[in-house]
């Protein structure tokens, strides 16, 4: 048999598969190679990775240390069920420990990817305090099962609330600096800080918080935009949970695994959380594979309580074995400061866009995790697309940076800059080019 055209890869996706968050039968590109930074589709064009997909292709495509202890964790032993002790889940269970802090973390919790780590870490939080409530942000994202998408606070969770919202999950709003009408002088910040952080005290308070089990956040929120929180915000929401015995579990799926140049986001601030979600990354997406990190006082917990919580694949050798290889990649290879010194080139660049395009109202960055929130009206912050609104305008700009060879994807105003972590600054610099080109034909065509 032949080897398929492109053409017909694309004809079977779209007659055959389910295509999420979409209507079906749509274009779509047929992916024949991957590998580093680039795919290619059947016709020899060449993409720059600059979301790493999801957010998740951390290690680039192809990563060989990965790839060969796929390989050779298959040739001795693909499957075995949770309740068996393995090799690769256990020591990667041990290294997730000592990079979240051994003084303060016990024990992992493995699932196949971040809306069951999130679903996960609700139960557990819920079982462990015996409280029934989850608070969670409007502004955020954290899955696609039933409670964590009644957790997420976009637009997502709608087609979930068809019999009306879920009991015990409540919302909150949490900062957008730039959309609020803020600015990101130390005066602005801390003004936004005390505002949000006032809100989120009532609540608390208006909830009861003796009903409430847990806070549930992305350590930064990612999908919504990659939403820098204001100096203090977030620590101050980590006091609250700890005057009100209320757990904070950090969402750390998209943000993990040196995203922002720490293993784990929350490292970034002056906080540690009770538990801790991560997927994505820990094996650079060649193998579905996530978890949850456990203090110790809930792990001791659950030394004489059962643990509420199954999966067929939980620690699915393959996966820790994929997940080990690349968690001890980012180590070895120091892609931590790797990512920290390309934020010096890749942040400045995109604030040199906010001042310069009209159609660029504000840039966040934080190692080589960033986001444009792109405008028609500078002096209004007149959004390009308002919330849960499409109007074409930012699909033609993602069109348009397709064409270029440039993929990456943003919702509603927002447009993500998150390539593989191994890009090299060339790589960057060139890229960056061309989306300054492209913004630069968004300000004659969109601008007012």
């Amino acid at each position: 048999m032949n080897d398929p055209t492109g053409q017909e890869v694309a004809r079977l996706h779209q007659e055959y598969v389910l295509q999420p968050w979409a209507k079906q039968g749509g274009p779509v590109i047929a992916v024949k190679r991957a590998e580093g930074i680039y795919f290619w589709d059947y016709d020899g064009k060449r993409y720059a990775d600059m979301s790493s997909q999801m957010v998740c292709s951390n290690l680039g495509h192809q990563n060989q240390v990965v790839v060969e202890a796929i390989r050779k964790q298959a040739e001795e032993l693909c499957y075995i069920a949770p309740s068996f002790a393995v090799k690769p889940r256990g020591e990667l269970a041990r290294l997730l420990v000592r990079i979240a802090g051994e003084d303060h973390f016990q024990r992992v919790f493995f699932t196949l990817g971040g809306s069951d780590s999130n679903e996960n870490a609700i139960e557990i939080a819920r079982f462990y305090t015996g409280r029934p409530k989850i608070l969670s942000c409007y502004r955020s994202y954290h899955g696609s099962t039933l409670g964590s998408a009644f957790a997420s606070g976009d637009w997502r969770r709608f087609a979930y609330e068809v019999g009306g919202a879920a009991p015990s999950f409540v919302h909150f709003l949490n900062p957008s600096v730039y959309e609020d009408g803020f600015d990101r002088t130390p005066e602005d910040e801390a003004r936004c800080t005390r505002q949000y952080l006032h809100q989120l005290e009532e609540q608390i308070a208006y909830e009861g918080p003796e009903t409430i089990a847990a806070i549930l956040m992305e350590s930064i929120v990612g999908a919504n935009g990659v939403l820098v929180p204001p100096k203090g915000y977030m620590e101050g929401v980590a006091e609250l949970c700890h005057r009100n015995g209320i757990l904070l579990i950090c969402d750390e799926v998209m943000a993990g695994f040196a995203r922002s140049g720490k293993m784990f986001t929350w490292q970034n601030f002056d906080l540690v959380p009770d538990l801790v979600t991560f997927a994505k990354g820990v094996t650079g997406a060649t193998v579905p594979l996530g978890g949850v990190i456990a203090s110790k006082a809930i792990s001791e917990f659950f030394v004489t309580h059962p643990l509420p919580c199954g999966l067929t694949y939980s620690g699915h050798p393959l996966a820790c074995a994929a997940g080990l290889a690349a968690t001890q990649y980012y180590l070895d290879h120091d892609v931590c400061a790797h990512v920290r010194q390309l934020e010096s080139v890749l942040k400045p660049t995109l604030e040199g866009f906010a001042r310069r395009h009209a159609c660029v109202g504000e840039a966040r960055c934080i190692g080589l995790f960033a986001a444009l929130t792109l405008v028609v009206n500078k002096e209004t912050r007149e959004l390009m697309a308002p919330y849960h609104t499409s109007n074409g305008r930012m699909p033609a700009i993602f069109a348009k940076l397709r064409e270029r060879g440039f993929y990456t994807f943003g919702r509603e105003s927002n447009l993500n800059v998150c390539p593989p972590l191994i890009i090299t600054e060339e790589e960057l610099r060139e890229q960056l080019d061309i989306l300054d080109e492209v913004l630069t034909w968004a300000d004659e065509e969109f601008c007012k």
